[in-house]
């Protein structure tokens, strides 16, 4: 049995916190450069370079990508081999976050009651996902969720009748709804199977993939390559200015599903989908 201590955590998620807001992936700095050399729009080619100079500035200086700093999402991979002391796990995450976002000078976004509104000043809580794994290891990964993009997100519950092309328009239609609301190119993450919840999980996890990979199944490589044909043929282009680069990937994950339906969920990534990761 391994013992990590809660203090180790905490400190972690602080740094990744201010990592993610500030150092894009490689994945998505390579596709957002490769389609400001492919992109025929002139305004879209001038959309992305500016996008390429602009995370360049923020990993130089230290600074945020985007404005919105996000609503911090942790995913936490626990090993069953690891003990956790010196304190509360959730509590520990919080206390990352917060420490990242004042630290970091990073914008709080968050309020503590849906209705009543009042910032937390510190942009906690975040939102924990824990998924018990096997090995002595945990795998801290943090995902600052805009929610320009976010908001852009829906669901739907299909009747075993559906055809595959019901769902590949579904997905479609909803980056088509969203417009430049979510600063394209997208990432467009999607769940589908499972209940309601497993699906919205699963599209959010999907976002974290790289934008360079496909999904393991050659069915939903396929899948995911024809819809994002698809979507850049939609014309919205980067920032809504035109052209044919509308998203940069569509992650596809999918899981058994109930005889008598499937829910598909899709989250969009704006091109800034934003995450940093560390195993302890």
């Amino acid at each position: 049995m391994r013992e990590i201590l809660c203090s180790q955590i905490t400190d972690a998620v602080e740094k990744l916190c201010i990592r993610a807001a500030t150092v894009l992936t490689p994945d998505l700095c390579a596709a957002i450069e490769a389609a400001a050399v492919s992109e025929p729009s002139e305004a879209g080619r001038g959309a992305l370079c500016d996008m390429a100079a602009n995370f360049k500035c923020a990993a130089a200086d230290g600074l945020p990508i985007c404005q919105d700093t996000g609503m911090a999402v942790v995913f936490a991979d626990v090993g069953q081999d690891v003990h956790i002391t010196g304190g509360d796990f959730e509590a520990a995450v919080a206390e990352g976050v917060r420490r990242g976002y004042v630290n970091g000078y990073l914008r709080k976004s968050v309020v503590a009651d849906p209705f009543r509104r009042v910032n937390t000043n510190d942009n906690t809580p975040p939102v924990l996902w824990t998924r018990l794994v096997p090995g002595d290891a945990l795998t801290l990964t943090v995902a600052p969720k805009g929610f320009g993009s976010e908001n852009k997100s829906r669901m739907k519950m299909f009747l075993p009748s559906a055809k595959q092309d019901a769902f590949e328009d579904f997905i479609v239609e909803t980056v088509e709804i969203a417009g430049a609301d979510p600063c394209p190119p997208v990432v467009v993450g999607v769940g589908i199977g499972g209940t309601v919840e497993k699906a919205a999980m699963m599209a959010k996890l999907a976002l974290v993939r790289p934008v360079d990979r496909r999904n393991d199944d050659e069915f939903y490589a396929d899948m995911e390559k024809r819809v994002l044909e698809k979507i850049n043929r939609l014309g919205i282009g980067p920032q809504g200015f035109g052209g044919r680069t509308t998203a940069l990937a569509v992650n596809i994950s999918a899981y058994a599903a109930h005889i008598a339906g499937t829910a598909c969920v899709v989250n969009i990534g704006c091109h800034v989908t934003r995450h940093a990761s560390v195993t302890l």
